[in-house]
Formats: C-alpha cells, sequence, structure tokens
C-alpha cells in the first residue's frame, strides 16, 4: 500500500526573507537547492539553550528554578546529536567548552525573568497564514505570552550579544507580529528580544500602520522571489557578509559555478525551512 506524498506549498520566513534580502543566490542555495551548511560554535550553542528553555517551560512553573534549567542542558544536547550525528566529531574540549557556555547563559536568564511566576500560552509555537495576495508566511517563535485581559507578548530568545543595529531582529519580530495578528485577529502589545550574553532585554510596541506596511514590504519581497524562481535568476550580491559565506566555492563572484536550476519547487517536500 503506498502512502500518498504530503504537499507542501513554498512560503516565506524571516530567515529566508532575509537571505533573499541579502542576496538572493544564498537565498536559491538554501531554499531551493537545500545545500548543506556546517554549523558554527554559536549556532549549536544556541539552538542547545534554546531546546532546554522549550523544554524547561514544558514542566509545571514550580519546577522550572534555575538547577532544572542547567540540567537540561545534557538531554538537549543528546537530542541536537540524535538529529545531528556528524556533531558527534566535535572536538571535546569545543563541546564542553559550548555546553558550559550554553549553561552560563541560562543562569543569566534568571536574572531578566523568572519562569517559576507564569506561564506561557506557546513555546516554539508554528505559525503559518496566507496574505490576501497568496503570500504564505511560515516560521516558529519562541514564547507567546497571554496576558489575562488578553493581551499578546511575543519573546524570542537571543544567544549573542546585542547588535550595534537592531534592523535584522526587529524584522524577525515584525514578521511574527504581523502572522499572528492576521492568524488571531490580534495585535501583539510587545515584542520583546531577551539577550542573554548581554543580559538585556529590548521591548518594541507595534502600531497597526506599521504592521500593515511591512506586510506590503513581505509581499513586494515574495513577488521578487516568484520572478526569479521562474527564470532561475537569482543573482549575487557581494557584501561583506560573503566572508562568511559557506556557498563561496560555487558563487561566481569567486570563480564557482552554481548547480544547474532544479526548478521553483511545486511538488513534495519543503520548499524552505525556517530559522
Amino acid at each position: 500500500m503506498s502512502v500518498p506524498l504530503t504537499l507542501r506549498r513554498p512560503a516565506l520566513s524571516p530567515s529566508r526573507a532575509g537571505d533573499f534580502k541579502q542576496c538572493p543566490l544564498l537565498y536559491r542555495f538554501r531554499a531551493i537547492d537545500r545545500l548543506p551548511e556546517p554549523m558554527s560554535v554559536a549556532q549549536v550553542r544556541g539552538s542547545v539553550v534554546h531546546a532546554a528553555l522549550e523544554q524547561l517551560y514544558g514542566l509545571p512553573a514550580a519546577d522550572r528554578v534555575a538547577d532544572t534549567a542547567l540540567a537540561l542542558v545534557g538531554p538537549a544536547w543528546d537530542r541536537m546529536l540524535s538529529e545531528s550525528p556528524e556533531l558527534a566529531e566535535l572536538d571535546p574540549a569545543l563541546r564542553d567548552g559550548l555546553l558550559a557556555d550554553a549553561r552560563k547563559l541560562l543562569s543569566g536568564y534568571y536574572r531578566l525573568e523568572d519562569p517559576t511566576r507564569f506561564d506561557p500560552q506557546s513555546c516554539e509555537q508554528r505559525v503559518e497564514v496566507e496574505l490576501s495576495d497568496g503570500t504564505l508566511l511560515r516560521g516558529f517563535v519562541d514564547r507567546i505570552d497571554v496576558a489575562s485581559t488578553g493581551e499578546l507578548r511575543v519573546v524570542d530568545y537571543k544567544t549573542g550579544r546585542v547588535p550595534f543595529a537592531e534592523a535584522k531582529a526587529l524584522f524577525q519580530m515584525k514578521f511574527y507580529a504581523l502572522a499572528l495578528l492576521r492568524s488571531r485577529g490580534v495585535l501583539p502589545a510587545r515584542l520583546r528580544l531577551i539577550y542573554l550574553a548581554d543580559g538585556q532585554i529590548l521591548d518594541y510596541t507595534p502600531e497597526m500602520d506599521e504592521l500593515a506596511g511591512f506586510e506590503r514590504t513581505l509581499m513586494a519581497i515574495w513577488r521578487a522571489i516568484q520572478s526569479a524562481g521562474a527564470t532561475g535568476d537569482f543573482r549575487a550580491q557581494p557584501s561583506r557578509l560573503c566572508d562568511w559565506c559557506s556557498h563561496q566555492a560555487l558563487c561566481p563572484e569567486f570563480g564557482g559555478t552554481p548547480p544547474p536550476y532544479p526548478g521553483w519547487p511545486t511538488s513534495t517536500g519543503p520548499a524552505e525551512t525556517p530559522a
């Protein structure tokens, strides 16, 4: 007996929208070609911290003490190993250092919030909504809090330091705010960025008119992506960020040749994976 394949429409996530804005060819490599990329130590550490916090908020409030959070680092690492076996090849000293850093970040979290005093509505919440022009938004929100009076707070944990410019982080948060507005009909009252490395909380209050304009921006980005997808014309856009790109060997700007264009995804499998 054959199992029917599930169709999944191409969608826009904050990370892939950022990729296309930064470099259309990078978008193609990640969203269409789906080329593998090595995880950096910072990415692994961030994933461990996020996984530990997700498990922490799955416990009863009274059990969410600091010692419990630290004890969840080990299981979070084991979960990552099961999903990415190549991490077993990580140098033991490097692994021990990043796990120690993860515990340090979780310890610092308790100076910013007390997780024993409230219950979030959801953690790692998948959001998906179609805009009026057919643009499909998809992503995962670290945490959604709902007050007894109905106000929504969208929370995102950052394991890096506060950047000089907040544009990228705010783009991501506005994306989530718009997705929740269109899916729930509720304008989030607050967007909260929690920077664990710096011990800072940055709050932002979105406005309805602002999100309407942001919605038009996302629609324009998606139209540009579809236009490039129809022809395969995803051009490289050089910048200082090229120094950190994993795909220089395939980039024309560095003398490389991209693989044959596989065509715009229209059949089975995800067109892109929200990060």
